[in-house]
């Protein structure tokens, strides 16, 4: 049975629907983007939803449920994520392109081979001291951080065998995400898809990266033309420069998606400590200023090596640092998990009990509004078959867009109703 609520804001709708996503997508008319988290078919916590990722049949009412042109953002693990993108392109998806999102607060999955050896063989093995002190954690309720005690002691091999295998795992440590990008096929070319249907192409100025303050400067260009200056003849004519006015958009954005927590102040006003977000941005090397000369700007490739013609620089106009700076970060926040109480969500109760975001695999609001802009033309809708708790949803309207969610689970459609309804003002 399918029921549904309807939350505004403004002049803006999120449409929720409790039901399965097979019933509830032949209902209403083609949307402009789909962005989602489906299940990964990892059996995640033995969840029986988690069992296999969306079928082709699926993913084919998927593409009879948007525009032509539209675009569709998958979620996916790394070990399905080839099953994922195969069931979306053989239900007619072109497959565009793939997003790796990067963050540093992964948790290794991983068997410890020492101990497991031990065990299977009934060994008793020695207590060396308590275990080291397991990732910093959010401190339910206040997005603080603290340190937990790892659960595990430590201890020491018991059987030769176990000393052999001692230091070996079974997984890697998780630190990173596949996007699938894919996009319905067009209505003709894609000139003619954006006109006739808004959709079919990505909003490059709206999501650069880095240093897009808007600031104009004024720079200075040469201004050398002549039939023989490009052949390296002296006899180039030097016409003095020419000025023009530039505007720093930022940095084109990449396939590259980083994501760390927010940097919590402690009581001396002072950042605490944030590993993941050292993690994270020590992949990076750190580089000096990201200027580019004019002489090796497609305009003047033609001049020749050597002369002693003016130089201009132009570029983003930072000092320096680590290379992740290039790339889009998405900070995750305690706002993810929820950190308010059920006094601020009178849809479904009030009490003054702390409420959480109850959902295994939230994801940073901040990451789904920058891929819900990249993918989603002005006054569009913005639809997600496999909702969970609504973060896309929350997402979609703080850019401005309306929001269809399909959820079957009962416990997080709840969640999600709370969390637009909070965002609605309800």
């Amino acid at each position: 049975m399918i029921s549904s609520h309807q939350f505004r804001r403004g002049n803006l709708t999120a449409t929720l629907y409790h039901g399965d996503s097979a019933d509830v997508l032949p209902t209403f008319a083609p949307v402009d983007a789909v962005v989602t988290d489906p299940p990964y078919g990892l059996r995640f916590m033995g969840k029986a939803w988690d069992y296999d990722v969306p079928s082709v049949d699926l993913w084919r009412l998927v593409l009879a449920a948007a525009k032509p042109g539209a675009h569709l953002l998958s979620f996916a693990g790394t070990r399905t994520q080839h099953r994922m993108a195969v069931n979306i392109e053989d239900a007619g998806f072109e497959i565009r392109d793939m997003i790796a999102w990067v963050y540093g607060s992964g948790f290794p999955k991983s068997l410890d081979v020492s101990k497991a050896i031990d065990k299977a063989a009934g060994a008793e093995r020695e207590v060396l001291g308590e275990g080291a002190f397991a990732a910093r954690r959010p401190r339910p309720g206040n997005g603080i951080t603290i340190h937990m005690p790892a659960g595990d002691p430590l201890t020491a091999p018991a059987t030769d065998a176990a000393k052999q295998w001692e230091g070996w795992g079974t997984a890697l440590k998780p630190a990173l995400e596949p996007i699938t990008v894919a996009r319905k096929p067009l209505d003709g070319t894609v000139a003619e898809n954006v006109l006739r249907h808004g959709t079919g192409a990505i909003n490059v100025d709206a999501c650069r990266v880095g240093t897009g303050t808007g600031a104009e400067r004024v720079v200075q260009y040469p201004d050398i033309r002549g039939d023989n200056y490009a052949q390296g003849r002296a006899d180039y004519k030097d016409r003095g420069t020419v000025l023009r006015v530039v505007k720093d958009q930022g940095r084109w954005p990449a396939n590259l998606i980083l994501s760390y927590p927010e940097d919590q102040i402690g009581p001396d006003g002072q950042p605490l400590p944030n590993p993941a977000k050292d993690e994270v941005v020590g992949l990076f090397p750190v580089t000096g200023p990201s200027k580019a000369s004019a002489r090796n700007n497609g305009e003047f490739k033609s001049v020749a090596k050597g002369r002693d013609l003016p130089h201009v620089t132009f570029g983003h106009e930072d000092a320096g640092g680590s290379a992740a700076r290039f790339f889009y970060t998405a900070k995750a926040s305690g706002e993810d998990r929820g950190n308010h109480t059920k006094s601020a969500l009178p849809l479904f109760g009030v009490g003054e009990e702390e409420w959480r975001n109850s959902h295994p695999t939230v994801k940073p609001i901040a990451l789904m509004r920058y891929l819900v802009r990249l993918v989603t033309p002005p006054s569009g809708v913005v639809i997600d078959p496999f909702m969970g708790s609504g973060s896309t949803g929350i997402a979609a309207l703080r850019e401005g867009y309306n929001f269809i969610g399909i959820e079957r689970d009962p416990a997080h459609f709840q969640t999600a109703c709370e969390r637009i309804a909070r965002e609605c003002g309800v």
